[in-house]
């Protein structure tokens, strides 16, 4: 069974501490609204009035091609590392996700991108594992791109 894996709690960590983006930037603090603003920590969305960050991040080592940066909201405040086999909280409030597969060498495997809906993410991810290329998966925003979180193997 596959794992949704959160962002490690030790980047998190250097984050709130102030720790540069992937721009070199800190992180802006923001008040969420409640509605949109997951956190890529603990896979929930940020409570209604809480403090979160606002940071570009980059979900792979070294810089190529595929090394995509985009925008990720993180609570401000310590939150438990979400994850594991059963959807997160924070793919269940769009109704679509965009699902991709990478190989080993942090590459996109082309032709295992496509928009899923959220019932159907845990099928899709088995259709993609199925192929043994596959190193691991990316679940991004359907309308905006930006980094949700990352599907390992569990085999």
């Amino acid at each position: 069974m596959p794992t949704f894996t959160a962002l490690p709690t030790a980047i998190v960590q250097a984050y709130r501490a102030g720790a540069p983006d992937a721009f070199g930037n800190p992180p802006e603090r923001a008040v969420s609204n409640g509605d949109g603003n997951p956190c890529r920590h603990c896979l929930r969305d940020v409570p209604k009035g809480a403090d979160m960050l606002v940071l570009a991040h980059k979900p792979f080592d070294g810089e190529h091609p595929y090394a995509e940066v985009g925008p990720i909201f993180l609570c401000a405040d310590d939150c438990p590392r979400g994850g594991g086999a059963d959807l997160p909280p924070i793919l269940t409030t769009s109704p679509d996700y965009l699902i991709k597969g990478y190989s080993t060498d942090d590459r996109i495997v082309y032709g295992t991108g496509a928009i899923t809906a959220s019932p159907d993410i845990q099928d899709r991810v088995a259709a993609i594992f199925a192929d043994p290329d596959i190193a691991y998966i990316h679940v991004r925003s359907a309308r905006n791109n930006c980094y949700q979180a990352r599907i390992d193997r569990n085999d």
